[in-house]
């Protein structure tokens, strides 16, 4: 009998702790009761928010594993962050495996969401808006994973963000799909990251629509393998309110997708509308830089068939007049600063139906001062994108159901 107790216990204490559901009620006392859910949850558990409004004073903070953060829907749950005290994220996540879907968040004081170094992250049917419209003084990013490998955005909504709306930095394995980016600065950022897949997204009223950067001296470098696909990137004309200072204040109102400095790129099958500095440019990067191991040239970009509208009608650059009087009332669609690298690798192709223009610069860091403008003559795409390992893992759709 002793014996039968004793194996009874041991078998117990190798069994699996059930995972809890942690609801919390909008109401008094809700910033407590949901941060100590926060850091009471186990590996597994469930914290659900319950439909109505949570006045936040404070940013929130998540560092436990495999925890699901669930509402009752983007607009039905809301964490409501117009009185917070701080200027930091409204929910900052740093543990893995880690999933976000179905509530909103509000007028942070700084980014929405951010999740940083936590690998095999979902955000799914998550909202982040400041309500307030376009303002220098919001938030920087909206949906913000950095320094993070397996991040799956889907189904997501972002509006106001100072910088971008959605943003991923410095991270590898990406799927951004089906989501709504308007009234950022950008609407969508892949920065310095690998292996990024960006498809059946609305980005519109942005600055610049979707952007695909390489920037200097970050913990990592060399961003590429990104495939921008089936995107509708429509009526991009909102002025740029970046603080100054800011890569992104650069962009030009009425910026499609821009390429700049990122290597293996292919765009198609998307449909430009309504971007009146151009659907699609292809820049290096512009500034001065110390890094040494840095390559500020576009490389490998394929810009392959896209549906586009006659192009460039009101660019945001210094001669537009004379521009659009020497071609004919409207840019072409392509615009490509001219600059190439290393001198063995392809820096452009364009499918042959679309027109292109180029600066015809012969310098890193030259403006329009220098440009010489004329017809763009490059190769046309070549064999079809191998994009195997690319995206988020196929693992991380289980969790959506």
């Amino acid at each position: 009998m002793i014996r039968v107790t004793i194996a009874a216990l041991a078998l117990a204490s190798t069994a699996p702790v059930l995972a809890a559901t942690h609801t919390i009620a909008p109401g008094e006392g809700a910033q407590e009761r949901l941060q100590e859910a926060l850091i009471l949850a186990e590996p597994g558990d469930e914290i659900v928010l319950e439909a109505g409004r949570f006045a936040m004073a404070d940013g929130l903070s998540l560092d436990v594993d495999n925890v699901t953060v669930r509402g009752a829907g983007m607009h039905a749950s809301v964490l409501d962050f117009t009185g917070q005290q701080g200027s930091g994220e409204g929910l900052l996540v740093t543990s893995d495996g880690v999933t976000l879907r179905d509530f909103g968040v509000e007028n942070p004081k700084g980014d929405g969401i951010k999740s940083k170094g936590a690998d095999d992250i979902v955000y799914h049917a998550v909202r982040v808006t400041w309500t307030g419209g376009p303002k220098a003084t919001n938030g920087a990013y909206g949906l913000y994973p950095v320094e993070s490998t397996n991040i799956l955005i889907d189904s997501s909504e972002v509006s106001g963000a100072s910088d971008a709306g959605i943003y991923v930095g410095q991270s590898s394995r990406i799927t951004v799909r089906n989501s709504v980016a308007t009234d950022n600065v950008a609407g969508i950022e892949i920065e310095n990251s690998r292996d990024a897949e960006v498809e059946r997204n609305f980005v519109s009223r942005n600055t610049g629509g979707i952007l695909v950067f390489d920037l200097p001296d970050l913990p990592v470098m060399g961003g590429g393998n990104v495939l921008v696909r089936d995107n509708l990137v429509a009526a991009n004309t909102t002025a740029n309110f970046a603080p100054e200072g800011n890569i992104v204040a650069s962009v030009r109102r009425g910026t499609g997708i821009m390429v700049m400095a990122n290597d293996n790129v292919w765009v198609g099958e998307n449909l430009l509308y309504d971007n009146p500095t151009a659907p699609i440019m292809v820049i290096a990067y512009p500034l001065a830089f110390d890094d040494p191991d840095y390559d500020p040239y576009p490389r490998n970009v394929t810009v392959a068939w896209n549906r586009i509208d006659e192009g460039g009608t009101d660019p945001q650059i210094d001669g537009a007049e004379q521009l659009l009087a020497a071609l004919g009332g409207a840019l072409p669609p392509v615009m490509w600063d001219g600059l190439t690298g290393d001198a063995a690798a392809t820096t452009l192709t364009v499918h042959p139906d679309i027109a292109g223009w180029t600066l015809n610069l012969t310098e890193q860091g030259q403006g329009m001062a220098n440009a010489r403008p004329g017809p763009l003559a490059v190769g046309a795409p070549g064999e079809p994108l191998a994009t195997e390992g690319w995206g988020a893992g196929a693992e991380l759709e289980a969790r959506l159901k």
